[in-house]
This record gives structure tokens, C-alpha cells and sequence, in this order.
């Protein structure tokens, strides 16, 4: 099965190389160089995955992925020479799944996305295999207030829905599933990003704030997800 990708990029010349590899990798590629068209892109065809640029004419990356993010999980992936933790703390806060750095191998740019598109189209056991997983049968987890269906994908507080992402469901099933249980940030990178853990505290960080503005009454004294400083992180509740 061929996926589909919008590549939002202003440079010509990134877009031509890329685009010709992920062809190649079987992928269809769609093209937009500047964030405008980028948007109405998105909005006229279904995407698999959507890589987008920070830095670009008439609407910059992280007003893309902003509007996106209204009503839409796609997975996004930022490209962007600016490789800071303040980049990626705006970037991945308002919704990206990833980021990439200019320069980038093209092994590395067909790695993320393949696993991208992995984790949104079936959220696989990210927790397979742990003690406290829950059983097969137990396909919609009510935990407080919140109801998460396994099966949908779905997650809703107070019968309302929640928009989450798909790395986001991941760290709340893992959580969900596994009560009690102690997850170092070197754990949670490797079961959700299934990658090697270099440190990047931010991409964890950024990712559990979000999530627990959404399912948080107060997210600065969180219920459910529970902050061991200098440790990890576990689910109570």
C-alpha cells in the first residue's frame, strides 16, 4: 500500500532530491513551497504524513502545523535548519510529532517517516511484553474521568472527545495500561519513539505537557500523570 505525503519546503532543491527518494522508497509525493499552498493542499487530499519547514513564505511552519492541528492528527514532521531546543520546544508544542535537522541524511529522513506513519496507523503495543499490560479483553480503560477506547484510538473526558496525536495516545496507553509502573525518559523514547534515547529531555517534556493539558483538570498539579523528579514519570488515578 502506497502512502501519501505533502512536503511543505521552499527550497526547490530539497524538494527535487527528497521527493525523487521517497519515490523511489514507494511513496507518493505532493509538493507545496510556501505554507499557503501547503494548507490548501491539505485540505483538498488525504495525507499519510506531512513534512513541513519552519522558516516559509506567505505562512510560516508553525502556523501550518497549527491550522493542521485544528482538526487533524496527521503525524508532522518539522525540517528546519534551526536545531535548538527552543525550535523544537515551539515546534513540538504546538503539535509536530518530530523533528529533523538540516542537514539530513536521507536514510534518516525515510527512518522517521516509515516510523511515523507506523505509530498513526496502528498504534503498535508500545508496551508489549511489560508485567502490568493490560489483558486483550480490556479494550476501553474508564480511569477517573477519562474513557480510552484501545480499539478506536478514542480518548474522552467527561463524554467529551479529546484531539490527541498519535504520540500522544501512545504515551497515554503506555501509561494507562501499566499503573503504578515507573518509566525512566530514556524508556519512554525508546517504547514510543523506538529509537535510540540521546538525552533530549525536551522532546519528552514537550509531549507530556501537552498531554497533560488535555487530560489534566489541572495540568500543573496533574492527577494522573505524576512526575518523579530526577526518575521519570508514572500513571496514577
Amino acid at each position: 500500500m502506497s502512502h501519501n505525503i505533502l512536503m511543505i519546503e521552499d527550497d526547490a532543491q530539497i524538494v527535487e532530491m527528497l521527493r525523487n527518494h521517497l519515490i523511489k522508497e514507494g511513496y507518493d509525493v505532493s509538493a507545496a513551497f510556501d505554507g499557503l499552498d501547503g494548507i490548501a493542499q491539505f485540505r483538498q487530499s488525504s495525507f499519510d504524513i506531512v513534512i513541513v519547514d519552519i522558516m516559509m513564505p506567505k505562512l510560516d511552519g508553525i502556523e501550518v502545523i497549527k491550522r493542521i492541528r485544528e482538526n487533524s492528527s496527521v503525524p508532522i514532521l518539522i525540517m528546519s535548519a534551526k536545531d535548538n531546543d527552543v525550535d523544537k520546544a515551539i515546534g513540538l508544542g504546538f503539535g509536530a510529532d518530530d523533528y529533523i535537522a538540516k542537514p539530513f541524511s536521507l536514510i534518516e529522513v525515510s527512518a522517521r517517516i516509515k516510523a511515523a506513519i507506523r505509530r498513526a496507523t496502528t498504534y503498535s503495543n508500545a508496551g508489549a511484553g511489560l508485567a502490568d499490560q493490560a489483558s486483550p479483553a480490556a479494550k476501553v480503560l474508564m480511569l477517573g474521568a477519562l474513557r480510552i477506547d484501545l480499539e478506536n484510538f478514542s480518548v474522552s473526558k467527561n463524554d467529551v472527545d479529546l484531539k490527541l496525536t498519535a504520540k500522544e495516545f501512545e504515551i497515554l496507553k503506555l501509561f494507562a495500561t501499566n499503573p503504578n509502573r515507573v518509566f525512566t525518559k530514556a524508556q519512554l523514547y525508546g517504547f514510543i519513539w523506538n529509537d535510540e534515547y540521546y538525552g533530549d529531555e525536551n522532546v519528552i517534556n514537550v509531549h507530556i505537557r501537552r498531554l497533560r493539558e488535555k487530560i489534566e483538570d489541572q495540568p500543573s498539579e496533574p492527577r494522573y500523570i505524576k512526575t518523579l523528579w530526577g526518575i521519570g514519570y508514572k500513571w496514577e488515578g
